[in-house]
């Protein structure tokens, strides 16, 4: 900020380029090249992934999180850094290599908001909704954003498990963590916090609805939150719901299994889609909500394997989109594409911490 309280505007250049792009103060060089329609490469936007990495070859700058797990010793050696860590405090130029692939389709912006209704869904995740006073906001379904907390170190990325709207409002599942300081105060204080902002929309892992393939949607716990965003667009329209649609989701309990429950809430005019749930520690027993039948036990890329096999289904006829915890997210990855023989260009995910 400048000595007359305005944002100060830098310029960032990308070298051996006609690429540049602003930085208003206090934004990353990833967020500020979005913002500005610079398709800077990224993924989780949080330090975890290292999809950003880029070097800042001239100008000043400051780095959030030097030790982000997202970038090895050997890159840092190389003068990288990561995009969604740094903020340049000067004109800079930075090598870097931006793609049209990663243009946002839709612009992203910071808002303040507030905490407007908790609602539990099992006993460690619930739905948070936040509104803006801006009125209508716009994101494409699977997409995520970045929460800002007073008092928490940090942002926090989490996808929206609902739709663009005209209300301004912003919903995520989340889920409490162990020892979580953002969770734990979301789910302890959640009629009792102000000051609170969301920047977004962020994420490439959104509903292609121009594909011509059916559809697998996956998720693990709070990853519950973008495919329950996703299946309600597809519910949307006749002619993405004219396809078929298998939905996946897996929990350590039978207690867990929220899949069936939620999407009935969220879609109550119905649905055509398929869903099969599994708890992964235990014999899964039979979930509150599913009456007689019980859940299969598995590790839910296990189930989905098995369902492809067993059904003589051809894998490379779907499009996967899937969200949960980082283990959840390799495993799946590596077995459609070794396993099964799906093309990357067909798996949709976003790699947070």
């Amino acid at each position: 900020m400048t000595a007359s309280g305005e944002d100060e505007i830098l310029s960032v250049k990308v070298a051996d380029s006609e690429i540049a792009f602003t930085a208003a103060s206090g934004d990353t060089f990833l967020r500020a090249a979005l913002r500005d329609q610079v398709g800077l490469p990224y993924d989780c936007n949080s330090g975890g992934c290292g999809s950003c990495q880029i070097e800042v070859v001239d100008g000043e700058f400051e780095d959030l999180w030097p030790n982000a797990p997202g970038l090895g010793a050997r890159a840092r050696k190389r003068g990288k850094v990561l995009a969604c860590q740094c903020r340049p405090t000067s004109d800079c130029t930075i090598k870097a290599a931006p793609h049209d692939r990663f243009l946002p389709a839709i612009a992203p912006k910071r808002r303040a908001v507030r905490l407007v209704d908790f609602r539990p869904i099992t006993q460690d995740l619930a739905e948070f909704t936040f509104v803006s006073d801006e009125g209508r906001i716009d994101f494409l379904a699977g997409q995520y954003a970045m929460l800002t907390i007073p008092g928490i170190t940090g942002e926090r990325a989490y996808s929206m498990s609902n739709l663009a709207n005209d209300d301004g409002q912003w919903s995520f599942i989340i889920k409490r963590m162990a020892g979580g300081a953002a969770s734990n105060l979301l789910f302890d204080r959640n009629n009792d916090i102000s000051g609170l902002e969301i920047d977004g929309p962020y994420g490439n892992s959104y509903l292609r609805e121009d594909s011509p393939r059916d559809i697998v949607l996956v998720a693990g716990g709070s990853g519950l939150s973008p495919i329950l965003s996703i299946a309600a667009r597809i519910a949307q329209s006749e002619t993405l719901l004219s396809k078929r649609v298998i939905v996946f989701f897996g929990g350590r309990t039978a207690e867990d299994l929220c899949a069936a429950r939620e999407l009935d809430r969220m879609i109550p005019g119905g649905h055509g889609f398929e869903i099969i749930e599994a708890a992964s520690d235990e014999a899964a027993g039979t979930p509150a909500d599913q009456g007689s039948s019980s859940a299969p036990q598995g590790f839910i890329h296990e189930i989905l394997g098995s369902y492809l096999e067993e059904n003589a289904l051809e894998p490379g006829a779907f499009d996967y989109y899937f969200c949960g915890p980082p283990l959840m997210i390799n495993s799946l990855s590596r077995m459609l594409q070794l396993d099964f023989k799906v093309p990357q260009g067909q798996l949709f995910f976003d790699s947070f911490l």
